[in-house]
């Protein structure tokens, strides 16, 4: 497990490099053992095993598991041109797909070529500015109704509180109010999946078809979530769903409403329900308290979010945080010390040249945020939380660098930060994401003042990073503004 600090530095290891050959094209990257390869060392800190692969062996970098050749790519112009430039060359892949296949099936994550286009035009109107800003009642509502629960010098877990927050705000925003009832199905399911992708766990290594008590666990909740999710989609069609997707209220609607034209069928309805419940509560549950347990260890910068907000005619709305640089500041830099997502992963789909080096068809490339956004070669004290790296002064006043989720101020390559993936197959929902986490931010620091009782992180590399244990904060009330 990865332990973390605001000055931390990590342990370059021990492993002996194994020179990479630019003649035959294969990259450098670390011995393994014979049949393990390097599963040890993903299991001991899969997070440092990938810094260390940058560091020691640069931009593309090779490892194994169990036989099976993989590279890990942090190269910003490599991951770009993955991504983006040469996207039509690359897919998820098989591993991806044994791995998350019964959990993600064939919805959006997943899914290849045409069958990804239909389902994306099918669910995007979900996803239109309007329709996010429209939600942001609901996420101020909610975070209001947080810091109700909460006493002057509480001591409070940020991740269990922010993980019941995003589940909230998606049960309302995107599903309707349907899954309240349903919340402990959800949360066994959440508990199970990432039990199942703890990479701390050589297990989680071990083939799909390996039965373990772990993933029975995994496959029996998993059952039962889906069986919720085919109950509210007869529960929704009993009632009429709407005539098309764009005229549905929530996700859950436009899904069905995709289903009832034929432009998905049942089994994607049902993929891509499971697939935005889990990615949707997790991925802003995790950035929220990354976002919080950051701020309070930096008091002045908590400080100056809190007196920018505060000049809000009460709490803040959709349209007044895109005005917020120092907010916005804060949750961006957030992402990039803690990013929920540490890894994406391709497959060429023909020989492909990444870093002067002769990639074959077929082998995993593992896209590491979490490696790329440590990188000092981009990011001054890149272990140290700094939101000033995000803002800039023009004509006497403090703007945002960037506001589009692009690098920070400086000059560094656009993909040295990709916290929501990238090209045609970024996260659909990453407008959503950022809008929640600055809206509860805000809600939350025109109440309360947190300081860090956990003051070093130990993550966990599940299917996102993941706190090993409770984020304790202490929270200090704070006078509302009477305005």
């Amino acid at each position: 497990m990865s332990e973390t600090a605001p000055d931390s530095e990590r342990d370059p290891g021990t492993e002996r490099p194994a020179d990479g050959d630019r003649a035959t094209g294969k990259p450098p990257g670390p011995d393994g053992l014979p049949v393990l390869g390097n599963v040890h060392s993903l299991a001991d800190d899969a997070l440092a095993f990938y810094e260390r692969q940058s560091t020691e062996y640069g931009g593309v970098a090779r490892y194994d598991v169990f036989g099976t050749e993989s590279y890990v790519v942090s190269d910003p112009a490599a991951v770009k041109r993955i991504l983006v430039d040469d996207h039509d060359r690359y897919v998820k892949g098989q591993m991806p797909q044994e791995q998350l296949g019964r959990l993600l099936g064939e919805g959006l994550f997943l899914s290849e070529g045409e069958q990804w286009r239909e389902q994306r035009t099918a669910v995007r109107s979900a996803f239109f500015r309007e329709r996010i800003e429209a939600y942001g009642d609901s996420m101020v509502e909610h975070a209001r109704s947080t810091a109700d629960g909460w006493s002057d010098g509480d001591v409070i877990d940020a991740h269990a509180a922010a993980t019941d927050y995003a589940l909230s705000v998606l049960a309302e925003s995107l599903l309707g109010d349907d899954i309240d009832a349903e919340r402990e199905t959800v949360r066994a399911a959440a508990e199970s999946i990432t039990e199942r992708f703890d990479t701390s766990r050589l297990g989680s290594f071990l083939p799909e078809w390996v039965p373990t008590p772990t993933r029975r666990r995994y496959r029996r909740r998993l059952d039962a979530l889906r069986a919720t999710i085919r109950d509210l989609v007869a529960e929704r069609r009993a009632g009429g769903p709407p005539s098309n997707p764009a005229a549905a209220d929530d996700l859950l609607g436009t899904l069905v409403a995709a289903a009832e034209i034929g432009a998905i069928d049942d089994e994607e309805l049902v993929d891509n329900a499971v697939t935005f419940l889990f990615a949707g509560h997790e991925t802003s549950a995790l950035g929220l308290t990354y976002t919080l347990y950051c701020l309070a260890g930096r008091p002045e910068m908590q400080e100056r979010v809190r007196e920018e907000v505060a000049a809000f005619d009460g709490d803040p709305t959709a349209a007044e945080i895109r005005d917020c640089p120092t907010l916005t500041a804060a949750v961006d830099e957030a992402l990039r010390r803690y990013p929920p997502v540490h890894s994406f992963f391709r497959e060429p789909t023909e020989p492909v040249e990444l870093g002067g080096y002769r990639v074959p068809e077929g082998v995993v490339l593992t896209l590491s945020p979490w490696t790329v956004h440590r990188d000092e070669q981009w990011w001054d004290e890149p272990e140290r939380y700094r939101p000033e790296r995000w803002l800039r002064e023009v004509d006497g006043e403090v703007v945002h660098g960037d506001d589009t989720a692009g690098p920070a101020v400086g000059e560094r390559p656009e993909y040295a930060y990709f916290p929501f993936g990238g090209g045609p197959r970024h996260c659909i929902g990453m407008r959503f994401a950022r809008q929640e986490l600055r809206l509860a931010t805000a809600t939350l620091l025109r109440r309360f003042e947190f300081e860090r009782v956990s003051e070093a992180l130990s993550l966990q590399a599940s299917a996102n990073t993941r706190p090993a244990g409770p984020v304790r904060l202490r929270v200090r009330e704070r006078a509302l503004d009477p305005r």
